[in-house]
């Protein structure tokens, strides 16, 4: 009696991991590709978004101070909603019943309405008020002025975006306060630390950590909103590509100048809140080990290791 030929399998054979087929996903990068390239040619071959016209235009004067307006209307709109916000934000957080009710109707009204009614309403603010006056009450008046000659073109689109902006940052803002534990600012108190100090050292720093991602947002939001100050004849970038285009009829190729101004922008802006982010972020996740740090700035605006 012969015994049969049995083969034995290697030790560990039953152990092979096979990668599950995932035909689909082949298909949808496929399509993906397919629609990228489709896209890619169009910009390259299609004549009609006239490259040449939008290099002409790309770093025009007029482009230019229009940049330089949006630019200026975010910084100054950005800084007075911070700053209001923070007060808005305390005076939510007060035991006061008045002081709570006061910023919640704001926030109320301001949430509530377009930011381009608030434009318009600002811009036409002497139909209600026709003169502002500072003085003693029921008394003389010390100072007046015409509300037409106070509200220009930049007060009404500066009152406009800050206003309608400090109420979300507000919110922002009061959403970062309240994350931080109860117990961090006990334990403060019970080391010794004041107010103050607890809220410099103690809550502001962890709620930075939740406040700057969503009001990063924001005043990239502001950016794009200040071209609705184009209604009020300021000339902003999208108001100065309008002057272009209406007189030259190449309404395209600027509005893709002006585009791109705010893409290069909103690109610069976010690369600055993905390190501050980041910055704010240490210790809470793991940080690139390939980061260098030089600079005061650097090391600012780097995670520390």
């Amino acid at each position: 009696m012969t015994r049969p030929d049995l083969t034995l399998a290697p030790r560990g054979a039953d152990n092979v991991v096979v990668p599950r087929p995932r035909p689909w996903r082949w298909v949808g990068m496929a399509v993906v590709a397919v629609l990228a390239v489709a896209v890619v040619s169009s910009f390259v071959t299609n004549p009609n978004y006239q490259w040449d016209v939008v290099a002409r235009y790309l770093f025009d004067p007029r482009i230019l101070a229009g940049l330089r307006t949006t630019l200026l209307l975010t910084l100054i709109g950005t800084v007075i909603a911070a700053a209001l916000g923070l007060v808005l934000a305390t005076m939510r957080l007060s035991t006061s019943p008045l002081l709570r009710g006061t910023a919640g109707a704001y926030v109320w009204f301001f949430r509530g309405t377009p930011v381009l009614v608030q434009l318009i309403l600002w811009y036409n603010l002497a139909i209600l008020v026709p003169t502002v006056s500072i003085g003693v009450p029921f008394g003389p008046t010390l100072w007046s002025a015409s509300t037409n000659d106070l509200i220009t073109p930049w007060t009404a689109a500066i009152l406009g975006l800050a206003l309608n902006e400090a109420a979300y940052l507000g919110e922002i803002i009061r959403s970062g306060i309240i994350s931080v534990d109860k117990g961090q600012t006990e334990a403060a108190h019970a080391l010794g630390l004041g107010r103050l100090d607890t809220f410099r050292r103690i809550v502001l720093p962890q709620a930075l950590r939740v406040i700057v991602p969503p009001a990063a947002n924001e005043a990239i939001g502001l950016l794009k909103y200040s071209s609705v100050v184009s209604v009020i004849a300021l000339p902003e970038l999208l108001y100065a590509g309008q002057l272009i285009y209406a007189r030259t009829y190449e309404t395209i190729p600027v509005l893709i100048v002006v585009c791109l101004w705010y893409l290069a922008v909103v690109t610069a802006l976010t690369a600055v809140e993905s390190r501050v982010e980041a910055r704010l972020g240490a210790g809470f996740r793991r940080t690139p080990d390939d980061v260098t740090r030089n600079g005061r700035w650097a090391r600012w605006l780097l995670p520390r290791r």
